[in-house]
């Protein structure tokens, strides 16, 4: 996935409709007039949890996206991810951009980021949904120019870059340094260091994403982004669409905040092989088998029990 990461916008987003003091009123209607303008619903066989107002848990996919002008681009970030209020547990389950399976509604097997150029947000749920055989909720899209904007509304981010480096000096990207160790990134920096995966692998990007988005999660949270929370709403309106509505903000605040409490990172497993195309073209795809596929349902059912 050679460029992108998505935020968990619906978590930031609700956590950030619990203001305090005199800044609450404002706030409050400074993030629905947001989710007013983010808002894009999906058609969907199934109703969203929150619609009966129960304390089950929640699916969310997470998907960065590179749009441009007259070019819809790739999900080449997924990420499924589950919050259980009654375990207090956040799960996050990376799914590499080449793993190859069935493009639902498009009548192809191809890589599972092409299902949103083919179909939308749509049939990217669709098809993670049937990859995973689990319902997938709800989504929240970002595109990539907003995990810099986002990274910078809240003042930058602490992660721990543990990346086995071939020498001491780390990597470099976008002509930015990353050493081994606890790293201080502003927005571009963080967009650089989630976008590198030529020095060791998808694998190793997927985990780097996984960090920003705990980063900006716990960023986003704290106090001292109080006096930052236009410029965070700024940079979420500019650049995320979710099917969530300010009701469902408002009650994931209320009741799935605990959740942060703990939080599960894992990567799905294959692969790689090269196979020859219609046109004769060898194209790279990560094959999942059928155990690991299983362990995937099992591990995201079990956290939706």
């Amino acid at each position: 996935m050679v460029k992108k990461i998505m935020i968990t916008l619906g978590v930031i987003i609700a956590l950030l409709v619990v203001g305090g003091g005199a800044y609450a009123y404002y706030l409050y209607h400074s993030v629905k007039s947001t989710a007013g303008e983010i808002y894009e619903p999906v058609k969907k066989n199934t109703e969203a949890p929150l619609s009966n107002k129960g304390d089950k848990p929640i699916s969310i996919l997470l998907m960065g996206v590179d749009e441009r002008p007259n070019d819809r681009g790739r999900a080449d970030t997924l990420i499924v991810m589950t919050l259980n209020p009654k375990t207090k547990t956040m799960q996050m389950v990376s799914i590499p951009r080449d793993t190859r399976t069935k493009i639902i509604g498009h009548g192809t097997v191809d890589k599972i980021n092409h299902s949103y150029a083919f179909g939308g947000t749509k049939m990217a749920m669709d098809t993670v949904e049937n990859f995973v055989d689990v319902p997938i909720d709800y989504y929240v899209k970002i595109n990539m120019q907003g995990l810099s904007d986002l990274v910078d509304a809240v003042g930058g981010i602490t992660v721990y870059n543990d990346t086995v480096a071939w020498t001491d000096e780390g990597f470099y990207k976008k002509g930015y340094r990353y050493e081994k160790g606890e790293l201080n990134l502003n927005g571009p920096k963080a967009l650089g260091y989630v976008r590198m995966r030529h020095f060791d692998s998808d694998f190793g990007r997927n985990k780097r994403q996984r960090d920003v988005i705990q980063g900006v999660i716990n960023k986003a949270a704290s106090f001292s982004s109080i006096s930052r929370y236009d410029d965070i709403l700024s940079a979420i309106e500019g650049n995320v669409k979710t099917n969530m509505t300010f009701d469902d903000m408002k009650y994931i605040a209320k009741n799935y905040r605990s959740a942060r409490q703990h939080i599960k990172s894992y990567e799905v497993k294959g692969t790689g092989k090269m196979i020859r195309n219609n046109s004769g073209q060898n194209i790279y795809y990560l094959i999942v088998n059928d155990e690991e596929k299983q362990k995937v349902h099992n591990m995201i059912a079990e956290q939706l029990k």
